[in-house]
């Protein structure tokens, strides 16, 4: 499992951006994480994605730069689309929808610009969003999704076919959207991936499978094992793990608690929460603030099971009690998928985009460049320690 740090925690609008960050931050974490090469799994904002795209002399520019701070690529973040470090980013970051032609034809972009950054020989990965957020969504919305997917998943295998290099996409369930869970993800997947169906309908999963996001996993509750095991018994392939860890709360109806809960509350992005119930139920909160009641028009869950929270915390804090991270589930994931028949070739990518939101103490963040760049070095080194097989090159 080739292993690489995401760079959607670090803004960028343009390509000069783009490309400072390798000097800024991910060269600096390569040295400071003590690698001779660093991974890095590129978050390309679509006007960036559609400029290198058309310009065989940017591509050029870019894989220099990659090449000179000793960086390569393998995977990228095709999630956001933009704007993923405004002062509120919030339910934007699911538009466009998988059923707007905007998201294929930005994805269709980001797979050709990968095809011309991968090593020779190496194969890419591509995550993306679960088709969009709930609501609102219609059977027309679905259908338009489905026939976006076939389209690219045909786009990758003559991409394939043309270039040496296979890309796959990596479909990444997240709580409250379309796909919310692991189990949403494998259902709408496997009904699409019948080789009966049309051309125009039909899913190939040799190119299109999922990204299990572990913080994600973890807030639902889910088992890890089960989860990888559901995903390779439908004949899909984990294509792409995002290596995160969830916020967890075992007692959220202590005053203690809910204030150091509350700390982590703030409004740049969602922070679902799910609360684990004596029965094994599951109840839903849209956001942290939601889940303690302090959102107008919400009365708040009831804080009587435990809590996990969807706030990326880096890999190797210890948030302080009453609070912990879910980093067991993530070595459950990871190991899982291991053991399965294309495990080796996912993709490990770590994804701790939440830095700038962090509580003011937690994971030791300077508030510069320098505190930044140790604290992914710090990540990265937990990771290789906690989770690469021998056989995982950085």
């Amino acid at each position: 499992m080739h292993l690489s740090y995401c760079t959607n925690v670090h803004p960028a609008e343009d390509l000069d951006g783009v490309v400072a960050q390798l000097t800024t931050h991910a060269g600096p974490v390569r040295e400071a994480a003590g690698l001779d090469v660093l991974g890095v799994g590129l978050w390309l904002p679509a006007r960036v994605a559609h400029q290198l795209d058309g310009s065989p002399a940017d591509i050029a520019r870019l894989r220099t730069a990659l090449t000179d701070h000793g960086l390569e690529v393998r995977t990228l973040n095709a999630f956001p689309y933009g704007g993923f470090h405004t002062p509120v980013v919030g339910r934007s970051v699911y538009r466009p929808t998988w059923a707007e032609r905007a998201r294929l034809q930005y994805t269709q972009a980001c797979a050709r610009v990968l095809a011309g950054l991968l090593p020779d020989g190496a194969s890419g990965s591509i995550s993306t969003l679960p088709l969009a957020w709930r609501a609102p969504w219609t059977p027309a919305d679905d259908d338009e999704s489905t026939r976006a997917l076939a389209t690219l998943s045909g786009d990758l295998r003559a991409l394939a076919d043309r270039t040496g290099h296979a890309v796959r996409l990596a479909v990444e369930p997240e709580p409250g959207c379309v796909l919310d869970t692991v189990d949403d993800v494998v259902r709408w997947l496997a009904a699409r991936t019948d080789s009966t169906l049309p051309a125009e309908r039909r899913i190939d999963p040799e190119h299109v499978g999922v990204c299990l996001d572990t913080c994600h996993l973890a807030v639902s509750f889910a088992d890890p094992a089960g989860a990888v095991r559901r995903i390779a018994d439908a004949g899909l392939r984990v294509v792409k793990v995002q290596a995160s860890a969830a916020l967890q709360v075992d007692e959220p109806g202590r005053e203690v608690s809910r204030a150091a809960v509350g700390r982590f509350a703030e409004p740049r992005y969602l922070h679902q929460v799910r609360e684990r119930t004596s029965s094994g139920g599951v109840l839903a909160a849209d956001d942290l603030d939601e889940a303690l009641g302090t959102a107008r028009g919400h009365p708040g869950l009831p804080g009587e099971g435990p809590w996990r929270v969807h706030f990326h915390v880096p890999l190797h804090a210890r948030p302080e009690p009453p609070l912990a991270s879910t980093t067991g589930v993530l070595r459950e994931a990871v190991a899982a998928v291991r053991a399965t028949p294309h495990g080796h070739e996912a993709h490990l990518d770590v994804e701790t985009y939440t830095w700038s939101v962090l509580p003011a103490g937690v994971a030791g963040l300077g508030g510069d460049d320098d505190g930044l760049v140790a604290g992914i070095a710090a990540e990265l080194r937990w990771a290789r320690e906690n989770l690469a097989g021998e056989e995982d090159a950085a």
